[in-house]
């Protein structure tokens, strides 16, 4: 430990050789005393302005300064004096243990002798050592510069209370109460000359009642005893003034606060301080009393008491004075100084001055330490790309306490859509796994913003807010109407009225599950009697729609990328020379989403996409005759993993065959991959339903509706799954794209 000189002033060591008056059953005796010495100890730092650092403890105090205790690991502790003045800070040696000494005097023990440590000016250190009193003793608490002693009396049973004193250089001991039965004497509080004791006593037939009495400091027997009701007297706590006493006391589990006047023997008042709570006294202000229960900062949910309160015992009036408190002193000088925070004057060491009410100083402030919370660290990526991890995002961020209900909103830019999650309580860090969905639907790419606001949920402090942005990104799927990165389905049903269904990014239990619920996307669409996805043949990264009404003319609508779409544009007359069209898979290499169609005599056609939005399409090119023998003809993607788009086709016999792509337009021989098809009346390459990076395809009908997952196999490339897509709705739609 580094222990510097105090603002260049050397302490010298003094050993003196003093007498102590010892009281023995009445008798004064003389016996030699410990050497008195003043200790070298220094500064940690001298700064002008007194703190309170964060994640120490206050002890005790005084009119000079304060003492705190800071744990330094492995069950050890650093005591450490600050000077109110300067705000010097003082190590105190060879000590880890303190006894409340309610002033200027740090009371430790050191072995089987007590060392006394003067800081008001000169940090002399002198000695006070029971004598013939044994080593079973219990130290009862300190009073200034006197020590309490609770010594075991084998004789009778029971307990005895002694004091150890210093006055004008000479020891005194002297034995204060010694009532039979007595146990367990505790020195709770003292205010100028007396002293608040709390001890047990034997009632007879296996039962204890609890007394309280008063001591004077300079000698005397204990007087003004009281019985109290209490269920432990480690629960007891006092106070004293030169007018009143005050105690706490348990009755039928609820704790209430006692007052007496000093000149009665029985309480004129007493302050209910709630059930199963460990409500404490913590002093006089002339004639208000304080009150409250310690620890609320941490505690996980609210309470009243929590904040520390002054009532005026004369008028019933209260205060509130601090928002919460750890520990108190009263003050040789009749103030009282307390460890808390309110969220106005913030963190620290605050003296409690007695006038017309009770007047609040900060004295020693700790240094960043807010009464709210605050969010210390925030993180959060950047970019979001929800193809990888599962489809999630782990957020986190780092708080100064977390009895918070911590409120996390994300929300896109351009839409509004808006992911909200509480997280109560949560342990630290905490943390948000965001699973990529806004109200059970993939949540669309683009800039977002979030925000955090941490609430205490023990309504101590405001709130605390962090914001930021971050960017969500998918690969681009060309059945993908929402830009989310998820396919989605339209369906037309009888009445022509259009729907979506957004089969989300991954599947739930092996299933692909669409989101909930169904969105209506309009009325009309009965006009067409062909409604094919198109893919991206405008260029954005969102999917359009292709329909062909009953003249022939080909429209085509643009995805918006909310999942709607805008007014149609005319394609072109001339369609309906067609009986098939198969749109949005890439077939020519040029990164464009191409169409064929095949006409009455069975020829299939090529129309190259140009990413025009009005013209979206070249001139015709023929690829090849037979074609008629199929009832349905699906684009779909590259499911082979070749050069190109495939495309599959069905035959009467409801047998499927696979062309792959060869990049050029045309297509390599066919391939058998499976017969059973004719139960389908819709085939539709809906893309990656699984984000397994492999197209996949919809089979819907009176069958059922079954998705195929992509295998990447050419010869196998489907595997059947079962899905709650369209279940039960087999022949509701006539079309499916």
């Amino acid at each position: 430990m580094n222990h510097a000189h105090i603002r260049g002033r050397r302490l010298a060591v003094a050993v003196t050789a003093v007498l102590a008056v010892t009281a023995l059953g009445g008798t004064l005796v003389t016996v030699a005393a410990p050497a008195a010495e003043a200790a070298a100890v220094s500064p940690d730092s001298a700064n002008e302005t007194a703190t309170l650092p964060a994640g120490e403890k206050f002890v005790s105090g005084g009119t000079a300064g304060f003492l705190t205790s800071k744990d330094t690991g492995a069950g050890t502790s650093e005591l450490i004096w600050t000077r109110f003045d300067d705000g010097s800070r003082w190590s105190v040696p060879g000590s880890s243990l303190a006894y409340p000494s309610r002033a200027d005097t740090i009371v430790t023990r050191e072995l089987n002798r007590f060392a006394l440590r003067d800081m008001s000016t000169s940090v002399f250190t002198s000695y006070v050592e029971p004598v013939s009193l044994g080593t079973d003793y219990k130290v009862a608490g300190a009073a200034g510069s006197t020590v309490f002693l609770s010594v075991p009396n084998p004789r009778y049973g029971s307990d005895e209370l002694y004091r150890l004193a210093r006055v004008n250089g000479v020891q005194q001991q002297e034995r204060i109460s010694g009532r039979s039965g007595a146990h367990d004497f505790q020195v709770l509080a003292h205010s100028g000359r007396d002293t608040v004791v709390v001890y047990t006593v034997d009632a007879g037939f296996g039962q204890t009642s609890y007394r309280l009495g008063t001591t004077d400091l300079t000698g005397g027997f204990m007087v003004k005893e009281s019985d109290i009701m209490a269920y432990d007297p480690a629960t007891v706590t006092a106070a004293i003034s030169p007018s009143y006493l005050a105690w706490t006391e348990y009755v039928d589990g609820v704790s209430r606060l006692a007052v007496q006047k000093r000149s009665e023997y029985e309480p004129f008042k007493r302050i209910a301080l709630g059930a199963g709570s460990k409500g404490v006294v913590v002093g006089f202000s002339g004639d208000w009393v304080l009150y409250g229960v310690p620890g609320g900062l941490t505690a996980p949910t609210g309470n009243p008491l929590y904040s520390l309160t002054a009532q005026n015992v004369t008028t019933g009036q209260t205060m509130t004075l601090l928002d919460h408190f750890t520990t108190s002193s009263t003050a040789p000088d009749g103030t009282i100084l307390v460890q808390g925070g309110s969220t106005s004057a913030g963190e620290g060491l605050f003296r409690i001055t007695p006038m017309e009410w009770p007047q609040v100083s900060l004295v020693a402030g700790t240094p960043g330490v807010s009464t709210s919370p605050t969010v210390v660290r925030s993180s959060v990526p950047p970019v979001a790309q929800l193809d990888r991890n599962g489809g999630q995002v782990a957020m986190e961020w780092e708080l100064s306490r977390y009895n918070v209900n911590l409120d996390v909103t994300l929300r896109h830019t351009v839409t509004g859509k808006t992911f909200t999650k509480r997280l109560t309580r949560p342990s630290a860090p905490a943390r948000l796994t965001w699973d990529g969905l806004i109200n059970g639907v993939s949540a669309p790419n683009g800039d977002y913003t979030w925000q955090v606001t941490a609430t205490p949920t023990n309504g101590i402090g405001n709130p605390a807010y962090a914001d930021g942005t971050f960017k969500v990104t998918r690969q681009a799927n060309p059945h993908d109407y929402s830009d989310n990165g998820s396919p989605d389905l339209l369906a037309r049903d009888a009445a022509g009225v259009l729907w979506r269904d957004d089969l989300l990014d991954w599947p739930v239990a092996g299933q692909v599950t669409p989101a909930k619920p169904r969105v209506k996307i309009g009325p009309g669409w009965n006009t067409y009697n062909v409604i094919e996805s198109a893919g991206n043949i405008a260029g954005s990264p969102v999917g359009d729609v292709l329909a062909r009404d009953t003249a022939g003319v080909l429209w085509n609508y643009l995805g918006k990328g909310d999942g709607s779409f805008g007014t149609r544009i005319k394609v072109g007359p001339g369609w309906g020379i067609y009986n098939k069209l198969a749109a949005g898979s890439e077939l020519t290499g040029d990164g464009k989403d191409d169409l064929v169609a095949t006409d009455a005599s069975g020829v299939l056609w090529l129309y190259k996409g140009t990413g025009s939005a009005t013209a979206p399409y070249g001139g015709r090119v023929k690829i090849g005759p037979g074609w008629g023998i199929y009832n349905q003809v699906t684009a779909v993607g590259n499911i082979a993993g070749g050069v190109a788009g495939d495309l599959v086709a069905r035959d009467a016999a409801g047998v499927l065959w696979l062309y792959l792509g060869k990049g050029d337009g045309t297509f390599a021989a066919r391939t058998k991959i499976g017969t059973g098809w004719g139960g389908y009346s819709q085939l539709v390459g809906v893309g990656d339903a699984n984000n397994d990076g492999r197209p996949d395809l919809v089979a819907y009908g009176s069958a059922g509706t079954h998705v195929f997952l992509g295998t990447g196999s050419w010869s196998a490339p489907f595997t059947k799954t079962t899905t709650s897509l369209y279940a039960g709705e087999g022949t509701k739609f006539t079309s499916v794209s």
